[in-house]
Parts: C-alpha cells; structure tokens; sequence
C-alpha cells in the first residue's frame, strides 16, 4: 500500500527542480529497472502491480518494494500508459571532472542537446557501440528527466553522462575533437585514428561558434537526397558506426 504523501513526492520527481534538490529520479518498466537495479546505481524504491510481482524476483533487503494499484500507479507514471512497475533511484554525485584521468579512448560531446528523445536515445547508441562516456554542455537536457530515462532503455545505468563547461574542457583536453558540421570532409573519408572526441550541435543551431573554433577535423554526413536536415541522434549513431568500424 501506497501513501498519499508518497504518492505526492513521486508525482513531485516528475519535476527537474524537485529531482535535483532530492538526488532521486524515478525509471519506469522491468527490464530498464532491471538494469539499473544491477548497475553501481542505488535504487532506493520500488513499486509494483500484483500481476508483475512473478516477474520481480528477489529484490535486496536494502530496496524498499511496495505492491500498488493501477489506479495508484497510473498516479505516480510519467507515462501515458504505464508499465506496471516504478523505481525510485538516487542521482550519482558528479565528482570535479578531469579531462587527464578520462580513460575513454572515445567521448561523444554534446551542445546544447534540447530535445529529451534524442539525448535518451543518443545515450542508448553510445552503449550500443560500447562508448562509456558523454559529456554534456550544461544547457543540454537533464539525463534524469523521466523521457530521457525511457529512451534510454536502460543504457543510462551504463554510460556516464557528465555535464560540464565543454569549452574549458576541450581547452585542457589532448584528444582530437571531430566536429559535425555541414561543410566538414566527407565521414566516409575520415580517419578517426583510435582515441578522439565525438562534438554533436544544437538540433536547430549546430555547434556554436565557441566550440567550432576547438574544432580540429570538420566532418560532415554527405548528403544525397533532399532532405534538409538530418535527426542529431541519427548522426550519433553514424558517426559511432562509422568510428567503429575504421578504429
């Protein structure tokens, strides 16, 4: 059973303010709760429908479980229609960041990520390829923001999302910086060598002129049809393709 207060507090993670006073987010769906629950994530809560609970199995004695109600669940989701089960989990502390001890032979950089699909998504990618590590200007969207979180798909227990001032980073960094740009060399004709720094723009700004300028190789996604532009997670996922592939 389920408290009002409870439930009040969940339905108040939905918010980035509340997330970040509190250090807790909320993930929603068995095999991403799954993920996270063995990840070096803490899960503090969770909270589950009758009919999952053959699903859940043996959970540690150090997180809470509690069985709900649809009804009750459907009050705490952030989802339209929700997946029987809810974990509450605490937000990593991010530790001062230093561009030396990053073991990464690959980082992707992110600019000004807006839209909370493409950075869930984008985080799923970089799993996907097996790159550990994304850094994030610090106007790119929460990772913790319950749609980033579902995108994600569980990749997010994987991939450390570090939100820093990307312009004194990539001034202290010895990495190359491979920068996405509209008039760069073709990707196709690029050697990405076997270390470097992925850079992805703004949806609808590219990167900005701060950043181009710590650009070392320009590289672009050649263009064949007419489409005018080109998703930011889907040229995620080619330029990862891509440095796979040739490294």
């Amino acid at each position: 059973m389920i408290s009002k207060s409870q439930i009040s507090f969940i339905k108040s993670l939905h918010q980035k303010k509340i997330r970040k006073e509190q250090g807790l987010f909320i993930v929603e769906g068995l095999k991403s709760i799954q993920e996270f629950i063995n990840s070096d994530y803490v899960v503090d809560s969770v909270y589950y429908t009758e009919n999952l609970m053959p699903k859940l199995g043996n959970l540690s004695r150090n997180i809470k479980s509690v069985e709900i109600t649809e009804s009750e669940l459907s009050r705490i989701s952030a989802l339209s229609t929700p997946q029987a089960i809810l974990a509450v989990v605490q937000i990593p502390k991010q530790s001062d960041l230093n561009p030396k001890k990053l073991v990464d032979s690959f980082l992707i950089a992110l600019d000004g990520i807006q839209d909370p699909g493409n950075l869930g998504t984008i985080i799923r990618t970089a799993d996907w390829f097996g790159l550990n590590t994304i850094l994030c200007s610090m106007d790119t969207a929460e990772a913790y923001n319950p749609k980033v979180v579902q995108a994600s798909m569980g990749s997010l227990s994987r991939v450390n999302i570090i939100y820093t001032a990307l312009e004194d980073f990539l001034d202290q960094t010895n990495l190359p910086v491979y920068g996405a740009l509209l008039d760069g060399k073709s990707i196709y004709e690029t050697n990405f060598g076997q270390e470097g720094i992925i850079l992805l723009g703004n949806e609808g700004n590219g990167i900005s002129d701060k950043l181009q300028s710590k650009i070392n190789y320009p590289v672009t996604i050649p263009r064949y049809g007419k489409a005018e532009s080109l998703n930011v997670a889907i040229s995620a996922s080619i330029f990862c393709s891509e440095l796979r592939r040739k490294s």
